[in-house]
């Protein structure tokens, strides 16, 4: 196996909505083939998924940093389970903040960012 690596493991959901504005964020933000990139219907709301893959990314590509975007209206966590605009943040901060605090926990060298994408495709950062 060749020895290659990269500077981040990048994780977003699947929605085509955001695709276009986590592109141009992605582009602002790292170099073009400086990252691996997953994506996943509900992003974070899938946590053992994404940390074997932010893992792997880890361990194949010693990646610097994690980073993990939810955004509003994500079909994937349901409507029965987000009744309001305001319990949506709540449930998005909560699954990001826990995603970040297992991955410190594992792998305790890589920073890790999250960020909450709105609709109208600003970025919030989530601490």
């Amino acid at each position: 196996m060749s020895n290659h690596e990269c500077e981040a493991c990048i994780v977003t959901c699947i929605d085509y909505r955001l695709q276009a504005n986590i592109d141009n964020w992605i582009a602002q933000n790292f170099d073009q083939g400086s990252f691996d990139r997953v994506s996943l219907a509900g992003g974070a709301k899938n946590l053992d998924v994404i940390l074997d893959q932010i893992k792997t990314s880890a361990r194949l590509h010693r990646i610097k940093r994690a980073v993990v975007i939810n955004h509003a209206d994500c079909g994937a966590y349901g409507e029965e389970n987000i009744p309001d605009k305001e319990t949506e943040f709540l449930r998005h901060n909560e699954d990001l903040q826990t995603i970040a605090n297992r991955v410190r926990s594992d792998l305790p060298n890589l920073k890790v960012e999250t960020y909450y994408l709105h609709l109208d495709g600003t970025f919030e950062v989530v601490k």
